[in-house]
């Protein structure tokens, strides 16, 4: 069965995965603990470099109890559309049981430079038939070309009506109190405050990185987010 992802024709209504006033909602409760039993909003499947599909993404989601995710598959949404559809059957289908279903917004990842440094950028809630967007949504990156610049990449989320966050700042040859000061000078919406940069099992989110971040992100005025930025067949690890 084929579900319509569209609203109904004429509608000013947006699609639950690009209620932008929800995710920001979420966002701004987002802890150290919100993270992966709660909330993941950095995952990847077989439609860029992860190794799950996207259907056993949103299984394991159920399973697990995630209140709401993202999956951001580089420079690709089609992990995103075959969750969806997923998703949209399964509430058909146990629309009398007592299992809350997560929230999936629309999410995808795209490099981008920035101070010199090759950084990931986050998008989120957005439409992703936007015409703004789709130089990105190519399954390749954009070095090299006119929509690589940091501030085009911001710039063609936000018209696309969704959230821009820069993915783990502290990954980057270029030091994270150098990265969000400037990614906020553009615009950007948010920073990946809580991630585990040594791949811990289970995960937890490194300390030192955090506080660091945490602190920029509300020196700049930015939302926070979590993600385990899993590649494995597993949502509760990196790997």
């Amino acid at each position: 069965m084929t579900v319509n992802l569209a609203p109904f024709p004429g509608s000013s209504l947006k699609p639950e995965a690009q209620n932008i006033s929800a995710l920001k909602q979420v966002l701004q409760t987002i802890d150290a603990d919100s993270c992966p039993g709660s909330y993941n909003f950095h995952l990847h499947t077989i439609n860029s470099d992860g190794r799950s599909q996207s259907e056993k993404v949103m299984e394991q989601a159920i399973a697990i109890g995630l209140k709401g995710l993202a999956i951001t598959d580089h420079h690709s949404t089609k992990g995103y559309a075959q969750a969806q559809i997923w998703l949209d059957n399964w509430k058909l289908n146990h629309s009398k049981n007592n299992i809350a279903a997560p929230t999936l917004w629309t999410g995808a990842e795209i490099n981008a430079e920035l101070l010199n440094n090759d950084v990931h950028i986050l998008a989120y809630a957005f439409d992703p038939q936007h015409p703004s967007l789709q130089p990105y949504l190519r399954g390749k990156g954009t070095e090299g070309s006119a929509n690589y610049p940091a501030a085009r990449v911001i710039e063609a989320i936000q018209e696309a009506g969704g959230l821009a966050v820069l993915a783990h700042p502290c990954r980057y040859r270029s030091t994270a109190d150098k990265l969000i000061p400037e990614a906020a000078r553009l615009g950007i919406d948010g920073v990946e405050t809580y991630y585990a940069y040594g791949n811990p099992n289970p995960w937890k989110p490194s300390p030192k990185q955090t506080g660091l971040v945490k602190d920029l992100a509300e020196t700049h005025g930015l939302l926070g987010t979590c993600g385990t930025d899993s590649h494995g067949l597993s949502l509760l690890v990196r790997i």
